[in-house]
C-alpha cells in the first residue's frame, strides 16, 4: 500500500538520499558516476522543489519510497528524477507516479528523457503511453532517448 502526495520543503533530505540510492543502479548499469541525479546537492534539489512539481510517494511505514518531478513551460511538461526505492522496484509504483504527475497536467504535452541504454526505462515510459520521438547524443556512449506523450 502506498500514498502519492505533493512533497513538503521537509521531504527533500529523504527525497535527496533516496535518490542517490535509487540511481545507483543506473550508475552501475551505464559504468559511470556521471549521472546528474547522483550528483545533485541539497540546494540543488530545493531550487527544483521551489519551481515545479515534486511528488512523494509514502510506503504504509511512512517511509518516501519514490519520487518524480515536473517543471511545465509554456509548451509542454519536463517530467524527471523518476526514482522508486530499490526494495519496492517491480511494483508499478513507477507508473503510478507518472500517472499522478499527468494529472496535474491534463492538457500539456509530457516529456521526458532517459539514457538509450536504460532499456527497462524505455520499456517503462512505453508501457504508459510514451513514444520515443528524437535520440540526442552524449558524451561517452550516453546518448538520451526522448520520450513524449500528448494530452
Amino acid at each position: 500500500m502506498s500514498n502519492i502526495l505533493k512533497a513538503n520543503i521537509t521531504d527533500i533530505d529523504e527525497i535527496l538520499d533516496l535518490q542517490y540510492l535509487a540511481f545507483q543502479t543506473e550508475a552501475d548499469m551505464l559504468g559511470t558516476r556521471a549521472i546528474p541525479a547522483l550528483n545533485q546537492q541539497y540546494d540543488d534539489v530545493l531550487r527544483d522543489f521551489n519551481n515545479g512539481l515534486m511528488l512523494k510517494m509514502i510506503s504504509s511505514t511512512g517511509r518516501i519510497i519514490g519520487s518524480v518531478r515536473a517543471f511545465a513551460n509554456d509548451d509542454y511538461v519536463s517530467i524527471g528524477k523518476l526514482m522508486v526505492h530499490p526494495d519496492h522496484r517491480r511494483k508499478g509504483y513507477a507508473a503510478k507516479l507518472l500517472r499522478e504527475v499527468e494529472k496535474y497536467y491534463p492538457d500539456k504535452r509530457l516529456e521526458l528523457y532517459t539514457c538509450s541504454r536504460s532499456l527497462l526505462n524505455i520499456a517503462l515510459y512505453e508501457s504508459v503511453g510514451y513514444k520515443q520521438y528524437k535520440t540526442v547524443p552524449g558524451p561517452d556512449n550516453l546518448d538520451m532517448t526522448y520520450l513524449e506523450k500528448c494530452c
